[in-house]
């Protein structure tokens, strides 16, 4: 029946939405009454030949029965959207969500509004006898948010109505009256031109005829409705005009001025009672929902009741000003937050993506504008947050961050729209934007500031108070931005709080993504890192000026004791550390905006550079504080394997105490003691001081290794006297190493190492027992060929015959022995455990005191900008 493509803009049968706004207009041209007849269309099968018209449709009207109890006063339930899906017209059913038990309706349903059948929910019927003669009416697919303008054109198309001719010339018409005589003639008796914004659907399902009375929609000539209601103007005013004069005179009033009265009355003001028409004047629209969001607790029957007062359980936006600066200009005046979650926006082209509840007309609203998310758990302040590239004010104020929307507050959306926040079931404070009383005169009020209330002493004091305040919070204007930054990157060691820096900055990023723009983080990111990069590598230049093959020319020779090489690495570890605790701050921010879509493009591409430069900072404080220690440990190793333990100087039941350590472990354990003090101090995060002497064991490990290999080899250095030396030193450093929790990771590093300690500890003579495969299966850290050289490198005694089962099987033969210092284990970065916590407040006092020294330097920079008459009340002010 209905297979004609669906235009551009109308909605698909099926596809059938609530309205985000339920707009009746108030009706300013009542129902006039016809002056003549209009021909019968009764049983008429439609007959125009026009060749736009798609098809021609029949309808069999009956004369109505007998008249029932009158429901003049119901007020008729919106549409909903059935759960159920049947084999019907592909979609969900409209219907009555529920029928009020006490009222009766006076005729039959399908004869009470012609202009729709329950059978056919979504379609309507627009008649056009004064179009096209003989025709009876066309179908038009219709919505609760199809307005009068759009069902005109929709009909006017149906009916073969050419374009330029459509525009202004034709007007929907709500047409009242009955069926007479035996053929059902149709008679109408009022009529009342539908305004262009009004939804048809929602005017038929709210005001409904009185008793005996059916209803329909036609399309009229513009010019010939506004002649009808002219003429009847007229009439009744020459009539009030007479029966004023007879009143005037002492005379009764005409029985006719009554009947003109009712007849001038339109629909919504004949069912309302005087009480409802008022409260139906103030409020002229309210907010629809989507079906499958009624679970929220939206009800259609509370929402009905909108229409006439404010919803009471529900909170609403009570729109202020509008795109026309006025009130009921094609906006609406209630918007309903009937789920958690409410967006506005623009409405949406065919095709896109994104729900949205509210849809907004006017040139700066983006298809998703702004988002307001219902406490939970409810009552309590909401949360508003702008979309990105979104215009919102907050009670005046740019918003650019998630903010409380308070009820009472105002909410500015573009530079049209300016709503005001109302949320009934929580209780009314005091709005924010209201301002405070006037003070009384005297020295105190004499310095007040008008605009707010508050005294000089007043404004001193609030702006003390953030000065000291331990929360962690940190504003500043854009333009002093760069000087702040600067001023945190330089404060590295010059305070006893090692993470300050990262600290500090990442209030900043707090501060960017509260306050300013989203498209200010970015660079503010890529500024940090830029700034931290410049610092790391001044400080890498300086640690290599100070190396001994750098000062040949002064005179200086030998290498660094570990206490100088500690106190030259310490800034580039505090870089290592404050780096690794910013670089997770902001990947969580960025996470975070990605997540909203506050961060795309361009944006994000220069978030990753930031925070590739930032992983470059971490990975060459590492590089360099690794090498400088293995530089001062290659020096110190090779007495382990020379050393011997058991003198008497060696305590060995103090093995925790450096003092009492034999001479040849003493130097690499402090080089151990001083880099475990290190980390400690600049405060490392526990992954990086795992990895670091992860590192360090590996060298150890390897270097030592390497020279054991080396020096067995043309010598007695392989044998058991030896080897009970190596193994006890070995022991002791692993036994000082486990008490100061770093057993495991040395245990790991050390293992080659170990393995070829206890290899030569076997007693000689249960050694040349053993068998090749035994001793694989016993060592298997050793590789063969690192095996069969210490084996063959063993020193049995003279003229001892080396065993042959020590020989190893052709395919086993290798000849690579060292280790490689190339395989060493990669940096990973973590990704838990940092110790930074932004929202948490200010307990260090020296972190505390920093803070307060930069925000009076920010307040210094603040006035420093300002004019000189301006500083003292100005300064004062936005430093608050």
């Amino acid at each position: 029946m209905f297979s004609e493509e669906r235009k551009e803009g109308s909605p698909r049968f099926g596809k059938l939405h609530f309205p985000v706004g339920l707009w009746i207009n108030s009706p300013k041209k009542h129902f006039v009454k016809m002056s003549r007849r209009w021909p019968s269309v009764g049983s008429v099968r439609s007959t125009s030949s026009d060749t736009t018209s798609r098809g021609s449709e029949t309808v069999e009207l009956r004369p109505p029965g007998k008249a029932k109890a009158g429901r003049h006063k119901r007020l008729s339930n919106l549409f909903h959207r059935s759960t159920s899906s049947g084999a019907g017209v592909g979609g969900g059913r409209w219907g009555s969500e529920k029928k009020l038990a006490d009222l009766i309706d006076p005729v039959p349903e399908d004869l009470v509004e012609l202009s729709s059948q329950p059978q056919l929910p979504g379609i309507l019927k627009i008649f056009g006898g004064a179009i096209s003669r003989g025709a009876n009416y066309k179908s038009v697919l219709a919505t609760p948010r199809s307005t009068a303008r759009q069902l005109v054109r929709e009909a006017l198309e149906r009916y073969g109505v050419a374009p330029e001719e459509e525009e202004g010339g034709y007007v929907l018409c709500d047409v009242v009256g009955r069926f007479e005589g035996p053929g059902g003639a149709w008679q109408a008796e009022h009529l009342r031109p539908v305004g262009d914004t009004e939804r048809p659907l929602v005017l038929q399902d709210v005001w409904k005829p009185k008793a005996g009375l059916s209803r329909r929609f036609e399309v009229r000539r513009r010019c010939e409705v506004e002649r009808v209601g002219e003429a009847e103007d007229n009439e009744t005013a020459r009539r009030l005009q007479k029966s004023r004069s007879r009143a005037a005179s002492g005379g009764p009033a005409p029985k006719e001025r009554a009947d003109n009265l009712s007849l001038r009355r339109s629909i919504s003001d004949m069912n309302l009672s005087a009480r409802k028409r008022r409260e139906r004047k103030a409020v002229l629209s309210v907010a629809g929902t989507e079906a499958e969001d009624s679970a929220d607790g939206a009800n259609l029957e509370q929402l009905s009741q909108c229409l006439i007062q404010p919803p009471t359980q529900h909170p609403y936006f009570l729109l202020l000003l509008g795109c026309d600066k006025q009130v009921g200009q094609g906006d609406f005046v209630i918007y309903v937050m009937t789920r958690r979650r409410h967006v506005f926006g623009r409405r949406p082209q065919p095709d896109k993506g994104g729900y949205v509840d509210t849809f907004l007309c006017a040139p700066d609203i983006l298809p998703r504008h702004c988002c307001v998310q219902e406490a939970e758990p409810a009552p309590g302040p909401a949360l508003v947050r702008p979309f990105r590239g979104a215009a919102v004010t907050l009670n005046g104020g740019a918003l650019m961050r998630e903010a409380e929307l308070h009820p009472g507050d105002l909410l500015g959306l573009g530079q049209h729209f300016l709503f005001m926040y109302k949320d009934p079931r929580s209780p009314q404070p005091r709005p924010a934007w209201l301002p405070r009383p006037w003070v009384s005169p005297g020295l105190a009020g004499a310095f007040s500031c008008q605009a707010c209330g508050r005294s000089l002493q007043e404004r001193q004091d609030a702006f003390q108070a953030y000065v000291e305040s331990r929360e962690p919070e940190l504003r500043y204007r854009p333009q002093e931005e760069e000087a702040l930054l600067r001023e945190i990157v330089r404060l590295q060691g010059a305070t006893t709080f090692n993470l300050a820096p990262a600290f500090l900055l990442g209030l900043c990023l707090e501060h960017s993504t509260r306050v300013l723009e989203p498209s200010h983080f970015p660079r503010l990111v890529a500024r940090m890192a830029q700034l931290i990069k410049e610092a790391v590598w001044e400080k890498i230049k300086e640690v290599g000026d100070r190396q001994p093959e750098n000062q040949q020319d002064k005179g200086q020779v030998g290498v660094l004791s570990i206490e100088e090489v500690a106190a030259d690495l310490r800034p580039l570890m505090l870089w290592m550390a404050n780096a690794m605790e910013l670089l997770n701050l902001v990947q969580k921010k960025v996470m975070d905006m990605e997540k909203e879509l506050d961060l795309e493009g361009d944006d994000l591409e220069t978030c990753d550079d930031a925070m590739a430069v930032l992983d470059e900072v971490i990975m060459s404080t590492f590089q360099q504080s690794v090498y400088y220690l293995t530089k001062t440990l290659y020096s110190a190793l090779p007495a382990l394997l020379d050393s011997n333990p058991f003198t008497a100087a060696a305590d060995l039941s103090h093995a925790q105490e450096l003092s009492t350590m034999p001479e040849g472990i003493r130097g690499t354990l402090a080089i151990y003691q001083a880099t475990l003090e290190l980390t400690r101090e600049c405060e490392l995060h526990p992954d990086l001081v795992s990895q670091t002497f992860g590192y360090l064991f590996f060298f150890s490990n390897a270097s030592l290794f390497n020279t054991l290999m080396e020096r067995g080899t043309g010598g007695p250095f392989y044998q058991w006297a030896k080897a009970v030396q190596i193994r006890t030193n070995l022991d002791l450093v692993l036994d000082w190493l486990q008490g100061v929790g770093l057993g495991d990771i040395a245990a790991e590093f050390f293992r080659k190492l170990s393995t070829t300690a206890n290899l030569l500890c076997v007693p000689k003579t249960s050694l040349v027992k053993a068998t090749w495969s035994r001793l694989r299966s016993d060592y298997p850290a050793l590789t063969p060929a690192q095996l069969h050289h210490v084996l063959s490198n063993y020193h049995l005694g003279l003229g001892r015959p080396y065993p042959e089962g020590w020989s190893p099987p052709p395919e086993e033969r290798e000849e690579m022995i060292f280790e490689s210092f190339s395989d060493h284990p990669p940096l990973i970065l973590p990704s838990e455990g940092f110790r930074l916590c932004p929202a948490a407040p200010v307990m260090d006092d020296a972190l505390h005191h920093q803070l307060c020294r930069l925000r009076r330097f920010l307040w210094d920079l603040e006035q420093a900008s300002l004019p000189a008459n301006q500083r003292a009340a100005h300064g004062l002010e936005g430093g608050q």
